[in-house]
């Protein structure tokens, strides 16, 4: 008597994209991370570099050194500047990766709800069948019990 859950193909394409938004979802926060934390690494550089050119320019330093730490300090910038954006792209991935995975958790669950709605109709239809079948056979039993009563 149990039917199976008609939408049972959605529901399991539902799981299947949710577990694929998660999965998705973890790499995109991992790169955001890493992204983060070489951007970070390249700030502390040039501070460093920066206090370095300092501390060697108190001391008196020539031209042509002075000209290098410029340079390299220049060079330290575009690469922050790249790095940036990086980090930008990687926070706009990330959130498109959020709302994809929370679009994947609403359909599962609207799935899933119907299918508990499924199971519910089913086990209510086979308790009523079930109370059908006891009543029919009390019926039997008590119209036998009549027949032998009005026998006797």
């Amino acid at each position: 008597m149990n039917k199976s859950f008609p939408l049972q193909t959605l529901l399991n394409l539902a799981q299947s994209k949710n577990e694929e938004a998660t999965r998705r979802l973890g790499l995109l926060n991992r790169q955001q991370h890493d992204a983060q934390a070489q951007l970070d690494v390249l700030c502390q550089y040039r501070r460093e570099y920066q206090e370095r050119m300092q501390s060697a320019s108190r001391d008196g330093m020539n031209p042509a050194l002075l000209k290098n730490f410029q340079e390299f300090i220049y060079k330290l910038d575009v690469a922050i500047a790249q790095q940036s954006k990086a980090v930008e792209q990687c926070k706009l991935s990330a959130q498109m990766g959020r709302s994809e995975f929370t679009s994947t958790q609403r359909k599962l669950k609207s799935f899933d709800t119907l299918q508990q709605r499924h199971v519910e109709t089913q086990i209510k239809a086979q308790a009523k069948q079930e109370q059908k079948t006891t009543d029919e056979h009390t019926g039997r039993m008590n119209a036998y019990k009549m027949l032998n009563m009005e026998n006797k």
